[in-house]
């Protein structure tokens, strides 16, 4: 049996955390699911990580860098419209393909909520400063346009939480949303 080295370990981690995490949340989620999920022991995955909101906030930053690095990706070269729209597909290409992701990112938006009601305000820092890396990333190629990036983002978290909520393909309320933003034929399961 091969061994795998801490870093290597680490991402696994990281995997498994984004799995679990996505289903119960941060409070719903126990280190001890996580390290089973790994093959680990408890002990080892604090080794690894200082504590449970470090491994929560890893799978944060994780899921923020795939989706910058999607956007990053899908409008290289282009600009304006074409790039809009390629980014818009390339999304939702990942949140159907990757559902776990989508989850992710919103129980990361609960957890800064949650932990801010609570006096707790690092974890969201670290939340915004991804988050403004995403924007960054959409904002050049749709022209530095900040009303254009607004509107992508808005879009975006929309199908976030259309998605979420379960609404099919061709439900009407997708109709709305331009082309490139339209679930219909693409989030089927």
């Amino acid at each position: 049996m091969v061994r795998m080295s801490a870093d290597e370990r680490r991402e696994s981690v990281i995997r498994a955390a984004t799995s679990e995490f996505a289903r119960g949340g941060y409070h719903g989620t126990s280190t001890e699911a996580i390290a089973k999920r790994v093959g680990v022991s408890q002990p080892y995955l604090f080794r690894l990580f200082p504590g449970k909101k470090a491994i929560f906030l890893a799978a944060s930053e994780r899921c923020m860098e795939d989706t910058v690095r999607t956007f990053r990706e899908a409008s290289e070269g282009l600009e304006g419209e074409e790039a809009l729209h390629a980014m818009a597909n390339a999304y939702i290409k990942v949140i159907a393909e990757q559902p776990e992701r989508l989850m992710m990112q919103m129980q990361t938006y609960v957890a800064v909520a949650a932990a801010e009601a609570e006096g707790e305000y690092g974890f969201g820092e670290t939340v915004r400063a991804g988050w403004m890396r995403l924007w960054d990333t959409v904002h050049l190629p749709l022209g530095a346009d900040v009303n254009e990036t607004t509107t992508f983002m808005a879009y975006g978290m929309l199908v976030n939480c259309l998605v979420a909520m379960g609404f099919p393909p061709e439900h009407r309320v997708w109709e709305g949303l331009y082309p490139s933003a339209r679930a219909k034929g693409r989030l089927e399961k």
